[in-house]
């Protein structure tokens, strides 16, 4: 029995069910095979999303805003799919299958994106006027085949990403040092190949669709993901996999049924009389906040069958440490409500600032850098703020203070006021670009105005997106329950995809506002003839007010550990009615 713990991982099997045998199954090589997985799904991701808002007004003759809100609409139901992978994971398919399944997906959306890219009849025919406003839009079959391969792809990318790294994982057993390492090396090349995808998306895949063909940029996405499906794959019979442990969603729902159902009931003076059946060394101690989700532990004669059996249904009745739980959970939402607007903030960098591009100078030379490659600065932001920061302001600070860095509150506070000064900056630029555009008349394609005036903006949110999404991630991680971490995960990834959202409703409140009564409006047709510095200008507005409200959450927020519950009496499972009165 002893060689059997030795040579087996305890809550892991191999892909015929039994216990997975550590020297056959799982480390570092079945982990890397997922990553070609991760790299293709942002070479797909953002190779779209950063240069489609030229696609769908330079091909579609879309007008800017309607163009922007589709990209963001895109990009916020790719995040927020992520909780529909999530749960199919946990409950359902396991992350094996839900990434196979998703990966595919993805697979046929792509293609499906490169076909109708290809075709003449499913875009309408080409226009030079430079006022899109007299050329023909695309009609609602063309939009209809490219909004069908968008949400292919969305729905790929939701299942991927919220089941890649949790896979990856699997494949170290956290109790062995040695493999536990090979875990933490794992989780940095993660973070490595995230980056890798996107700077590939933005400069070799983009300058391929804008010079080569976009259905070519598609269609090396669509093969790339087909190919690293078929890597995955062969690794099936070296992976360990977990078994399904059932949604945290779900836990959720039953403690707020539980509560609901009991909310007539009067709260016991003493914590004692609340069921509880989490082993002692997991508990959580009960606190007094939300005091009326504490109802969903007390016990009750309909807790107790006829003859007087105890009845454990989690819909009724849900032990204490599992209405903590829920109680965590809902700590950590005001600030997630508080890092949604960075989100915004970052949308504008793959929309209105790729336009903008569009309509400056881009020349090196005799070489041209296509508009969405522009982001590759936003990319080097983040490279060399998180590495500035691991090199020399970690060691500063341990040395000076004996901190390992700033707390994940800190970063993520840092992120959202370098986001509220990148887009000041993008306003003040905005002017400048306004002013050159009415001097030599709006109706140009080329404006005398060197795209590098775009850099601080795309350099100070690249920068907080580097801060912002470490400090977010080890945040909704850390501060989570235990056995919520999936959740935890998702709830973060739910982030960028409302702030996406919130991008396209700003977007359509301010068209509505500024542009009624035949005028033109901040955001509209063409932005040589809209006030985009107006527009930025607000968001840098709110991005201050709500720097200013996550601060004031921070002050409030309170880290609650899980304690060891005194000694009291607790009614346990298998009580009977007599013990228990």
């Amino acid at each position: 029995m002893g060689e059997m713990v030795s040579w087996t991982v305890a809550d892991a099997v191999d892909y015929k069910g039994f216990p997975a045998d550590r020297s056959k199954t799982g480390g570092w090589v079945p982990a890397a095979l997922s990553l070609g997985i991760e790299i293709c799904e942002r070479l797909s991701t953002m190779g779209i999303a950063v240069n489609l808002v030229t696609y769908l007004g330079g091909t579609m003759h879309l007008p800017s805003a309607t163009s922007a809100n589709i990209v963001t609409d895109f990009m916020g139901t790719s995040f927020l799919l992520c909780l529909l992978g999530g749960f199919l994971a946990d409950s359902f398919l396991g992350r094996y299958r839900t990434i196979a399944i998703f990966a595919t997906v993805q697979t046929v959306g792509t293609g499906l994106l490169a076909i109708s890219t290809k075709q003449p009849q499913l875009r309408p025919p080409p226009c030079h006027a430079t006022d899109i406003t007299k050329c023909q839009h695309a009609s609602g079959i063309q939009m209809g085949v490219l909004y069908i391969s968008l949400y292919l792809i969305a729905l790929g990318t939701g299942g991927l990403k919220s089941s890649v790294s949790g896979f990856g994982t699997d494949q170290f057993d956290e109790k062995d040092e040695k493999e536990k390492t090979q875990m933490a090396y794992f989780f940095s090349r993660f973070f490595f190949v995230i980056s890798t995808g996107t700077l590939m998306a933005v400069t070799v895949l983009v300058y391929i669709q804008d010079e080569v063909g976009r259905s070519w940029g598609y269609g090396i996405c669509s093969i790339s993901m087909f190919t690293a499906i078929l890597i995955f794959l062969s690794g099936t019979r070296r992976y360990r996999y977990k078994k399904c442990s059932g949604s945290p969603i779900v836990h959720i729902c039953q403690v707020v049924v539980a509560a609901r159902k009991k909310r007539k009931v009067e709260l016991p003076s003493s914590t004692a009389s609340l069921y509880e059946d989490y082993p002692e060394e997991s508990r959580i101690q009960r606190t007094y906040q939300f005091r009326c989700l504490d109802k969903a532990s007390v016990v009750t004669n309909t807790d107790y069958s006829e003859d007087g059996a105890f009845v454990s249904n989690p819909w009724t009745l849900c032990p204490v440490t599992r209405v903590e739980e829920v109680k965590m959970v809902i700590r950590l939402l005001p600030i997630w409500a508080t890092t949604i607007l960075f989100w915004s903030t970052y949308a504008q960098m793959i929309t209105f600032s790729v336009e903008q591009a569009a309509t400056m100078q881009r020349s090196i030379g005799n070489f041209q850098i296509p508009a969405g490659s522009l982001t590759v600065f936003f990319v080097a932001a983040i490279l060399i703020t998180l590495g500035a920061y691991d090199r020399l302001i970690i060691p500063l600070l341990k040395k000076r203070k004996g901190k390992p860095g700033f707390s994940n509150l800190q970063l993520i506070a840092i992120g959202l006021f370098l986001s509220a000064v990148g887009m000041a900056s993008a306003a003040v630029v905005e002017v400048k670009r306004l002013a050159v555009a009415k001097a030599n008349g709006t109706t140009g394609t080329t404006l005398p105005i060197s795209v590098f005036y775009l850099i601080p903006q795309f350099f100070l949110v690249g920068s907080g997106e580097g801060f912002i999404y470490t400090g977010q991630l080890d945040f909704f991680i850390t501060q989570s329950p235990k056995g919520m971490k999936t959740m935890s995960t998702g709830l973060f990834l739910t982030t960028l995809s409302l702030g996406f959202f919130f991008s396209s409703l700003l977007v359509s409140i301010v068209k509505a506002a500024t542009g009624s009564n035949g005028k033109h409006g901040w955001v509209g047709e063409n932005i040589n003839k809209g006030r985009l510095d107006c527009f930025y200008g607000l968001l840098a507005a709110l991005s201050f007010i709500n720097f200013g409200f996550f601060l004031l959450c921070a002050s409030w927020y309170k880290r609650k550990k899980a304690k060891q519950v005194p000694e009291m009496e607790i009614i346990v499972k298998g009580s009977s009615v007599e013990e228990k009165l």
